[in-house]
């Protein structure tokens, strides 16, 4: 259900912010475990929900049990404060450093206009979407993972973004894209401002992440309230064999 109108979050259920260094572990194991493979040394999301993966520690039982849980030229990405190595059948794809962004305030911004949810249906869209604008990893059934939203002209899907990673007292924006062709409209800010207002009233703290130089998106979260938290490094790790 899409809410609007300023809301309030209880500060009596905000959450350990200690959850926001290892973000997919904290979902993982908690909130998002009915979408987990795995035990308590390794987990990853199910391959067609997300490719985000996370190990207890970087023991090489943990990267093994993690290797456990790939096929062969199956790729994940696991969130450190530092860069994660791999072993001999775990290769380093990329290192890519992220910025971690948490919302400062407690109250959303009201919002009038009237984005539409997006539901299974729409995914062949969506995918459609991401494809020409690259926001970041989207799969078939991530819109599993939480509300997503969008904007449509004349019945095109030009604009969407949506919920991700979540866990006690947190809820990650994610997937925030726009065609080109409409962009400057301030499509993007009319989305997050809704997925803002919607997790304020579950009493969760919405947070996002962005690559380190996508500098025009970190003005716009910042001027709609978010501050940088920390910088993180995402491990891609691919199965050799």
């Amino acid at each position: 259900m899409i809410r609007h109108g300023a809301v309030r979050i209880d500060a009596e259920i905000r959450a350990d912010p200690r959850q926001l260094e290892r973000p997919p572990w904290s979902a993982l194991t908690t909130t998002h475990a009915r979408f987990a493979l795995g035990d308590d040394l390794a987990r990853r999301y199910q391959r067609d929900v997300a490719p985000m993966a996370a190990i207890r520690d970087t023991s090489p039982e943990c990267l093994q049990a993690l290797g456990a849980l790939m096929q062969p030229r199956d790729v994940v990405g696991l969130f450190d404060a530092t860069p994660i190595a791999g072993n001999k059948n775990l290769t380093v794809i990329a290192h890519k450093t992220v910025e971690q962004m948490v919302y400062a305030g407690t109250t959303a911004v009201p919002v009038n206009d009237e984005p539409v949810n997006l539901t299974a249906a729409d995914v062949p869209e969506m995918m459609r979407l991401v494809e020409l604008t690259k926001p970041g990893p989207f799969a078939e059934r991530t819109i599993a993972l939480g509300s997503y939203i969008g904007l449509r002209i004349d019945g095109r899907l030009v604009a969407m973004a949506g919920e991700r990673m979540r866990f006690p007292g947190y809820a990650e924006i994610s997937a925030v894209c726009v065609l080109p062709a409409y962009r400057r409209r301030g499509y993007s800010a009319l989305l997050v401002r809704v997925l803002m207002g919607n997790m304020l009233s579950r009493g969760e703290t919405p947070f996002l992440h962005i690559f380190s130089e996508n500098t025009a998106a970190a003005a716009l979260y910042m001027q709609l309230g978010f501050l940088y938290r920390r910088t993180l490094t995402v491990t891609v790790l691919g199965r050799s064999e």
